[in-house]
């Protein structure tokens, strides 16, 4: 079980290596991002907002570093009345910190995936004995309660058997509670 789950973490680990290495070139840590006017806006045709995204120093941030360069000769001769309407803002992030976090991520609910498999499989093991439930009747009874009945201790001890008891021991508290619930109308501390 332990190298079926290494297995899968290194494989998932390659995959997102092999695709953060392909993504390098196509994403940058720093940007300068500029929201201006569509260019129709200078013949005064419509007042749309356009997403202008440039990788410039932050020195360059600004309308005739990343703008003007990518409008070519829609603005031309008229970037006195374009430019003052962009806003230009330089950002950072850190991509590597964001992969590394996804990566997390992804492992976290590939342990859990494995974890769920696992007690799926476990399931049928310990329940193959056991018999279905009943459904609880609101008949209101004055008897005292029978006592359940303690089955005898396996000779060996083993994962399933402890599972399995623990199991046998909270029915029984749950069944309990129901009797002093629905009966006597108290509860149990």
């Amino acid at each position: 079980m332990k190298s079926a789950c290494f297995t899968i973490v290194f494989v998932i680990c390659i995959l997102l290596s092999s695709n953060a290495y392909k993504a390098l070139g196509q994403y940058s840590d720093v940007r300068c991002k500029c929201v201006c006017p569509s260019t129709e806006v200078v013949n005064g045709t419509k007042t749309e907002r356009k997403l202008y995204i440039g990788n410039v120093p932050p020195g360059d941030c600004n309308c005739d570093g990343v703008v003007l360069s990518q409008t070519g000769d829609d603005v031309k001769n008229r970037e006195k009345e374009f430019c003052p309407r962009c806003e230009c803002r330089y950002e950072s992030r850190n991509t590597t910190t964001i992969r590394v976090v996804v990566i997390i991520i992804i492992w976290a609910i590939s342990v859990l995936v494995v974890y769920m498999l696992f007690l799926m499989c476990l399931d049928p093991l310990l329940n193959r004995k056991r018999t279905a439930y009943e459904e609880h009747q609101d008949e209101v009874t004055m008897e005292e309660p029978v006592p359940p009945v303690v089955q005898p201790q396996p000779t060996t001890s083993t994962v399933f058997n402890r599972v399995g008891q623990q199991q046998d021991k909270w029915k029984r508290q749950v069944q309990e509670q129901r009797r002093h619930i629905y009966d006597r109308h108290t509860m149990l501390n």
